[in-house]
């Protein structure tokens, strides 16, 4: 029986905790690569840093540092300089996660909403507390347009409102939904290479055209993975940047 390509989706608990009645706090699959991703990124900042000579693994992680580095700067300014820590660490925590699901029989904790909404929730609570934090009710300010007719201002408050909530939306929904597709193609197309390739005879030999396609698709996906989670950060800059510089 042939395999689904949506079992690589399916949240599997390894470790049942129910300690009060209902509550589930299981360790799932979800769980444990997010745990993988926090750990390997961790070993990866603190490993062989500071030489003289850079290795290979503290150029990567310097080419990191000078990316996330730049996106602060260009999009907050030299006030973002406190937010770097987080948007870096944001980066390769996304961008890990991304690229799992290209390792047989692992999972990719991004390719579900909850996962990426509770991201993009956090983040988007965290920005209006900041901007509050900093003006306070003037905050509320940037949900007015300057030069706003009076009789047309209960209209755009709303839409600007609506507008505002919708980008907590998007960013976890757009992260989600790209990974999903991505990884759902990459199985299809690794499954029917395989099928062609176990089929015997001429088959096997014709399986070549779709292997090549499926090293395609392999280079084609880590880029996805990296973009996406440059995509994801370069908002959040965005949205920190509201919550700094009250337009």
């Amino acid at each position: 029986m042939t395999n689904s390509p949506f079992e690589q989706f399916e949240i599997i608990r390894i470790f049942k905790i129910h300690p009060f009645g209902n509550l589930d706090i299981s360790i799932t699959n979800s769980t444990l690569f997010m745990v993988i991703a926090a750990s390997f990124f961790l070993f990866i900042v603190n490993m062989e840093k500071g030489l003289l000579i850079p290795t290979r693994w503290q150029s990567v992680v310097e080419l990191v540092y000078g990316l996330t580095h730049g996106m602060v700067k260009e999009n907050i300014g030299a006030a973002g300089a406190r937010f770097f820590p987080f948007i870096f660490t944001l980066f390769v925590f996304i961008a890990l996660m991304n690229m799992f699901g290209l390792v047989p029989y692992t999972f990719t904790p991004t390719s579900h909403i909850f996962v990426t909404l509770g991201l993009s929730f956090s983040i988007f609570i965290g920005c209006n507390v900041l901007g509050f934090s900093n003006y306070k009710f003037n905050f509320f300010a940037m949900f007015l347009p300057a030069g706003c007719p009076l009789w047309l201002a209960p209209f755009l408050v709303l839409v600007e409102f609506v507008s505002h909530f919708a980008k907590a939306i998007s960013l976890g929904v757009r992260l989600a939904a790209n990974i999903t597709a991505g990884h759902l193609l990459f199985a299809i197309l690794a499954g029917f290479t395989w099928n062609m390739f176990i089929a015997g005879g001429l088959v096997s030999i014709a399986s070549i055209a779709p292997f090549l396609v499926v090293l395609f698709i392999t280079g084609l996906e880590i880029a996805v993975s990296l973009i996406q989670a440059y995509v994801f950060c370069l908002l959040t800059c965005i949205y920190l940047n509201d919550g700094v510089h009250l337009h």
